[in-house]
């Protein structure tokens, strides 16, 4: 399972690539507002620290103002890719602009149906959003096996892409679900990294070490 950051902070983006697990980015505008920088600065700032899908996200609610849309911020870099909400409105700006060759993340997607037309429509990636499943009474991580197993039935190029995860272990379950990749917060990756048990065992070996003169 490749693992993305969820995040516009350029900082906590150059200490995860520099740990070599970060395979992409997703940001959307309300993380690059936090930042206090122009949407597209960031996402070229982005570009430049991690060498893998970007994932920019479309704000148009109309046809063809998305579709334009989506291709300026598609131009921007060639690891961008687009995000666009589910909708119908979006599922045809999807076929758009797919077609055309632009990579589509289809985010605020809820349901294995929702995931199986914007495949059908051609997006690269599929966003289910599992801590809001949760929050609304559903069960995140079944979601996600449901959507794996239609796209591995159908031989469906499109990936999973788990989304809106609150701790490390949903990460386990995306990845024990089938999920192509899994987009963290960085404080869930960073997370991810520490086990009191491991923190134990250095603290032990470091102790043993005293006991004996350097080589």
């Amino acid at each position: 399972m490749r693992i993305f950051m969820d995040t516009a902070n350029i900082d906590d983006i150059r200490r995860g690539a520099a740990l070599g697990v970060v395979d992409g980015v997703t940001t959307n505008p309300t993380l690059v507002a936090k930042e206090g920088v122009q949407y597209r600065d960031r996402i070229m700032e982005i570009c430049e620290v991690v060498d893998g899908p970007i994932s920019a996200e479309c704000i148009s609610m109309e046809y063809e103002p998305l579709v334009e849309e989506a291709r300026r911020v598609a131009s921007w870099h060639p690891n961008v890719v687009v995000k666009i909400p589910m909708s119908e409105v979006g599922l045809r700006a999807i076929k758009t602009v797919s077609a055309e060759g632009i990579r589509v993340n289809t985010t605020l997607v809820f349901s294995a149906n929702q995931a199986l037309l914007a495949a059908k429509a051609g997006a690269a990636f599929v966003s289910p959003f599992i801590g809001r499943l949760n929050d609304a009474g559903h069960d995140g991580m079944e979601v996600i096996r449901e959507i794996v197993s239609v796209f591995d039935t159908f031989n469906l190029p499109t990936q999973v892409l788990s989304a809106s995860i609150r701790n490390p272990r949903d990460v386990t379950e995306a990845a024990l679900a089938g999920s192509h990749v899994a987009t963290l917060p960085p404080a869930v990756l960073f997370a991810m990294v520490n086990h009191p048990l491991t923190d134990k065992g250095i603290e032990i070996f470091l102790n043993d070490a005293k006991k004996y003169s350097p080589v």
